[in-house]
């Protein structure tokens, strides 16, 4: 109870800034010829470069539907018809190739839609499935259906376009990655990178939520994700590595040591949400011992705060060139993690932490002047570079952040209230 009014100041900066950061790109992004949205804004919103990025188009479909179906005040036209001119772009130039089955995704567009680049990852198309699932979740009614697909031209529902491409994902991670371009070379083996696991373990998230069907459907992949996940803790459970061999063993040279603070924190939320609706009580424990208080310990720059964006377990100096930069991602994630794993255990030292990583992250991040939050700083805490949107970092991380912790925030006061 003592933290209660504590609780409420955050609850209401938060929701503040959601508020302003969501206005931000409804009022800039939003290109009302070509459809879809401009990624590249500057500080004050100014479009810089017309280049459309497949991944953000995709995020910022997810993020307007998710708005829209989950919190009251977003529950309004212009976010509705902002995500399905969304998803309209996304369904009709998305696709590298239209015809066989659900192909590849671009990486890159021009404004008007044609392809630039093709990356040999999953990631566009990881973001393609969120933006469709979650798109048909706000579209049930029939009616509104029937003028969905006549706006998307697409012959399938959104929901059955998500499942056509994450049953295509499934199949490349799992049995044949040769569609996705990359040559296996011989002095370069398959390794697990972390990322891969996690992305496929928050896709069956959002794909199983309320649709009993379809978790029978992906009921083994969950497991198999956490159990690779759970293969990147390291050096007799002291360190969380970004990459392992395939069978869960470290890898030589820098690719090996490489830790990312921002993303292991990443990790322990989403672990700690499985763990959670599956009673793994284990697993929630590990889920904050080895993913939060780990890279929390090991990422935070002692002397001018703030997570470091790359580290070497052995404490070589990373070969990237940001590593001692301070991202706004990282800081977003581990908000999330810290304020669920309070909200789960009530272990105060965990609530020190996200005030620790709150405190640092609005005092340079959100920009009072034009809105939103820059991205880039430098060890320091300097901003380095001041645009707002860019080929990394769009309308997700941010808002999915001060969704989410207001929301947990609202879970908490009601329970105190109780």
């Amino acid at each position: 109870n003592a933290k209660e009014p504590l609780l409420e100041q955050y609850r209401e900066r938060l929701r503040t800034e959601l508020d302003r950061v969501v206005d931000f790109w409804l009022k800039y992004s939003h290109d009302k010829e070509h459809g879809g949205y401009f990624n590249c804004l500057g500080k004050d919103g100014k479009v810089y470069d017309e280049l459309k990025y497949v991944w953000l188009q995709g995020r910022q479909v997810w993020m307007y539907s998710r708005l829209y179906r989950t919190m009251e005040r977003f529950h309004r036209p212009e976010i509705l018809e902002a995500a399905k001119s969304g998803a309209a772009f996304l369904q009709k130039f998305a696709r590298v190739q239209a015809s066989g089955g659900p192909g590849k995704c671009a990486f890159c567009l021009t404004r008007d839609g044609r392809t630039v680049k093709v990356q040999r990852t999953i990631f566009s198309e990881c973001f393609y499935v969120m933006a469709m699932d979650e798109l048909s979740r706000i579209t049930q009614d029939k009616e509104m259906q029937v003028k969905l697909l006549v706006i998307l031209f697409c012959p399938c529902s959104p929901q059955a376009d998500a499942e056509s491409m994450m049953d295509r994902l499934i199949f490349w991670v799992q049995t044949d990655s040769s569609d996705l371009g990359r040559p296996q070379l011989p002095g370069d083996p398959p390794i697990n990178s972390m990322a891969v696991p996690m992305m496929l373990l928050c896709l069956v998230d959002q794909l199983t939520e309320g649709r009993t069907d379809v978790a029978e459907k992906y009921k083994d992949l969950s497991g198999w994700c956490v159990e690779r996940i759970l293969q990147h803790i390291q050096r007799d459970g002291k360190a969380i590595l970004e990459n392992v061999t395939l069978n869960g063993k470290e890898l030589p040279g820098c690719q090996g040591r490489l830790q990312n603070p921002g993303h292991a924190l990443e990790a322990g939320w989403f672990l700690l949400q499985y763990a959670l609706k599956k009673g793994d009580v284990h697993l929630q424990k590990t889920a904050v011992d080895k993913f939060m208080e780990i890279p929390f310990h090991t990422g935070w720059d002692k002397q001018h705060g703030g997570l470091f964006y790359f580290l070497d377990v052995d404490g070589h100096c990373p070969t990237q060139l940001e590593w001692n930069m301070k991202l706004w991602w990282p800081h977003c994630e581990a908000l999330i993690a810290y304020l669920m794993a309070y909200g789960h255990s009530r272990e105060p030292v965990l609530l020190d932490r996200f005030k620790q990583i709150y405190n640092y992250t609005f005092t340079h991040f959100s920009d009072e002047e034009h809105g939103e939050w820059f991205g880039y700083l430098s060890r320091q805490g300097e901003v380095v570079l001041d645009f707002k949107g860019g080929p990394f970092k769009g309308f997700f991380h941010v808002p999915r952040c001060l969704y989410m912790c207001e929301k947990l925030l609202d879970s908490l006061l009601e329970r105190q209230d109780s």
